[in-house]
């Protein structure tokens, strides 16, 4: 869509009946038009194409997790390639595509000058060459490879994968007696004493040979759906210490949404203007916002009431009792 969204601005500019839009086009058009613009835009499509297809597994209603995790091993490992070497065919791509477009391709050799005073002084020493492949190539790789290792980090990943061993998809095709005791053992310790962690390998072996031979737990494809079936079938007071770490894992998707929107939240409450804000008032702030529904429940004269009384508590508290 480079051309047709050049094409129109272009039919902007010399419409003199669009006075107002001229100037506005004019500047939209010299900045897409930029070596810079070019080049940002080559590398967001690079690095999505890298993405494209662990963002699309993430997206899926019905999630493989064992395949999710593999590609998320895949994409840093991609990333990293690109990274390393991916700077030449980029820029010479970025080339060709100028080329056809007639935009003005700046000689990486020259120093990069932007700003004024100490900013720019500063800069003078560094070449355009630099600046795309450093300042621009390298921090968007670079910031890219940091959210993937922080999202996904080797103790998160192995919890997903060992988790995967309950999923009753395809037969339970992932079922593995090893990993969910492992899974117990290092996830949950506090969640299960020693006798029962011992007693859970046993009890998986009977469960296994059950779920076999039993119709309505092989059309199940969801951790979620196996955990209402065992409470169905009463296999819950059966496999107990099965059912608990099942009730466990579940609760992970929610415990880390929970967290996700807290930390979103406080990017929304501590702001730059409020950056100085105390722990205790924060706090305050995070749980009103977070909790809304709760919050609108309130009404305005119960909260200035509340405060009233809390007023007159600490100005008795404070009068000397003369009556001693």
């Amino acid at each position: 869509m480079f051309s047709a969204t050049c094409a129109v601005l272009r039919n902007i500019i010399n419409d003199r009946s669009k006075l107002n839009q001229r100037v506005e086009a004019h500047g939209v058009y010299d900045s897409i038009t930029s070596f810079e613009f070019v080049f940002i835009l080559h590398l967001m499509r690079d690095i999505m194409e890298i993405t494209d297809d662990f963002c699309q597994a993430l997206q899926s209603k019905s999630q493989d997790i064992l395949n999710a995790m593999h590609l998320v091993s895949t994409t840093k490992i991609l990333t990293q390639k690109f990274r390393e070497g991916g700077w030449v065919p980029l820029l010479e791509k970025i080339k060709l595509f100028s080329n056809d477009h007639g935009i003005q391709i700046p000689d990486m050799s020259c120093p990069y000058k932007r700003g004024r005073g100490r900013s720019r002084s500063k800069r003078d020493q560094l070449t355009m060459e630099h600046h795309f492949r450093v300042d621009i190539f390298m921090v968007t790789v670079d910031s890219q490879l940091q959210k993937l290792n922080n999202r996904f980090k080797k103790d998160v990943m192995e919890l997903l994968v060992l988790s995967s061993a309950l999923d009753p998809r395809d037969s339970y095709r992932s079922f593995n007696i090893k990993d969910i005791c492992k899974l117990a053992n290092k996830f949950y310790p506090m969640d299960f004493s020693e006798q029962e962690k011992l007693h859970l390998k046993y009890q998986l072996e009977n469960y296994k040979l059950d779920i076999s031979i039993l119709p309505e737990f092989q059309k199940l494809s969801t951790i979620s759906e196996l955990c209402q079936m065992l409470a169905k079938t009463k296999k819950s007071t059966s496999y107990p210490l099965i059912d608990r770490l099942i009730r466990l894992v579940l609760t992970l998707p929610v415990s880390t949404a929970t967290s996700e929107r807290a930390f979103s939240v406080m990017k929304l409450i501590k702001s730059k203007l409020r950056n100085r804000i105390e722990d205790g008032f924060l706090a305050s702030c995070l749980i009103t916002y977070i909790e809304k529904d709760i919050a609108r429940g309130f009404d305005v004269d119960s909260i200035i009431h509340a405060f009233g009384i809390t007023k007159e508590r600490q100005v008795q508290l404070k009068m000397p009792n003369f009556s001693k």
